[in-house]
């Protein structure tokens, strides 16, 4: 409620003034933001306020961190907010969104000497795209298409962020992360730049080492390898295709609301269970594509929630398999 969001404004207003001046002092063009709605970065367009949010360049998010942390700032970072739902009474203390400031995309040749052996040998004949974590996947995927290179068509309708999509290996139509990452560079909870590779990284199915070890994705490589231009964009159209025609891109959502069961998917489950169109608010399974849960008009973190339990249930009851969302769950509910 508002309430409890005012309770810890009058307990930390001294320290929160205290960052403030910090910032308006040693950062003057950062631009931060107060009482910021969530619902503003997040494609499901739900979430509560910020109490403070910005989005820093490359040279700032050290420093940013750093005042933050002086003075006993919680930090949360978040990426395009493709698979986030924010909860309604917001996130305390700042939230660092990872965007336009480290979105720059780079191609260039593979170079053997550069790279480790069990990435690239001196057979290969492929290139590097170096992206920014707050380059959306779906842009360096047609920057790689205009390239002539072929690895990243399955990320071509990700709206998710670089740096998302290597903290959840984030992958669509049979293509993962892992099968082009060739390494991240992270700032570490210390504070320091670190260069982790793909095996480092730990790679499986919408799970990376990044979140455990406190990790900020800054930037990513990818080895891609050369392909006519026609044949990519050829299977990128016919991707585009698929998704028009089975997802539910009319309404803000966070994509697939579930993880998939082992030996399972969970759409199927959700619509062989009589829910389809099921609604608690404004949110609602699709219609559509009953994997994904969407947002109506005017929907709730809490009315998305009471949805999430209520299909969980209902699934578990009936077919005895548990649906664990993919969705993330941060803030306050």
């Amino acid at each position: 409620s508002s309430a409890a969001s005012d309770v810890y404004k009058r307990q930390e207003y001294k320290m929160n003034q205290t960052f403030v001046k910090s910032v308006t002092e040693q950062l003057p063009k950062l631009g931060l933001l107060q009482d910021e709605p969530m619902k503003k970065h997040t494609t499901f367009r739900i979430g509560g306020p910020a109490d403070y949010y910005a989005e820093p360049d490359i040279s700032r998010i050290s420093k940013l961190i750093e005042m933050a942390k002086a003075c006993d700032m919680p930090v949360t970072v978040i990426g395009n907010g493709s698979n986030l739902l924010v909860g309604d009474k917001g996130i305390r203390g700042l939230v660092i969104g990872i965007g336009k400031g480290l979105s720059e995309i780079e191609v260039t040749e593979a170079v053997a000497q550069q790279s480790t052996a069990q990435d690239l040998t001196a057979q290969d004949n492929g290139h590097i795209i170096t992206a920014g974590a707050g380059a959306i996947l779906a842009a360096v995927a047609a920057k790689a298409a205009e390239a002539s290179l072929s690895g990243l068509e399955f990320a071509s309708g990700i709206p998710g962020s670089v740096g998302g999509a290597v903290v959840m290996n984030a992958g669509a139509y049979g293509g993962e992360i892992k099968d082009v990452l060739i390494d991240a560079t992270v700032l570490t909870a210390e504070g320091e730049l670190k260069t982790v590779t793909r095996d480092e990284l730990d790679l499986s199915y919408r799970h990376s080492i990044v979140p455990e070890k406190g990790y900020i994705v800054l930037s990513a490589r990818f080895r891609l390898t050369p392909k006519p231009k026609d044949e990519i964009k050829s299977y990128m159209a016919e991707l585009r295709t698929k998704r028009v025609e089975k997802q539910p891109l009319e309404y803000p959502s966070a994509g697939s609301t579930f993880k998939r069961p082992e030996g399972y998917f969970a759409g199927k489950l959700i619509m062989d269970a009589g829910l389809r169109g099921y609604s608690v608010g404004d949110a609602q399974v699709s219609q559509k594509h009953c994997g994904f849960v969407v947002n109506k008009g005017e929907a709730t973190a809490a009315d998305v929630l009471t949805l999430i339990k209520d299909v969980q249930e209902t699934v578990l009851k009936q077919f005895g398999v548990k649906l664990e969302p993919e969705v993330k769950m941060i803030g306050e509910f």
